[in-house]
């Protein structure tokens, strides 16, 4: 029976560029940095509210074939690549936090049926929605 989520994948450009920014910038911590067999290397990052959840930090490449790979970075690199979303308390004070240490914004916090919703991007070029929730329901958003 699964019980949780324990690990998710964001490509990115750089380990270890990624890495400072989801420590430094976001705040994340670092939980393991390993390299492996073959030169592959085992990155992740986690929140300190969630430490069970472990994001992983990998550029596109082996495991995953050359075709998929290249569609990954020039998705990355068109700043279109689906990231993560987070949960923040206050999603204006989060964005102006963020906008202060450079962070690029596609969309500003706006009003939404479900909270506060910003979309930030990562320095890869993945997509990070930043969601303050509210209670809803499905007659929210009709």
């Amino acid at each position: 029976m699964i019980t949780a989520v324990s690990i998710v994948t964001v490509f990115v450009k750089d380990i270890d560029a990624a890495k400072a920014f989801y420590v430094d910038v976001l705040g994340f911590s670092e939980h393991t940095d390993i390299t492996l067999g073959e030169g592959y290397r085992w990155c992740t990052v986690r929140s300190a509210s969630q430490p069970d959840l472990q994001i992983q930090l990998t550029v596109p490449g082996p495991p995953v074939p050359d075709d998929m790979a290249a569609a990954i970075k020039r998705a990355q690199d068109a700043g279109n690549m689906f990231g993560i979303g987070v949960n923040v308390d206050d999603c204006r004070k989060t964005y102006e936090d963020l906008v202060a240490k450079g962070v690029e914004f596609v969309q500003t916090p706006q009003e939404r049926p479900y909270g506060v919703e910003a979309v930030a991007r990562d320095n890869s070029g993945n997509w990070m929605v930043l969601v303050e929730s509210k209670p809803y329901s499905p007659a929210d958003f009709t």
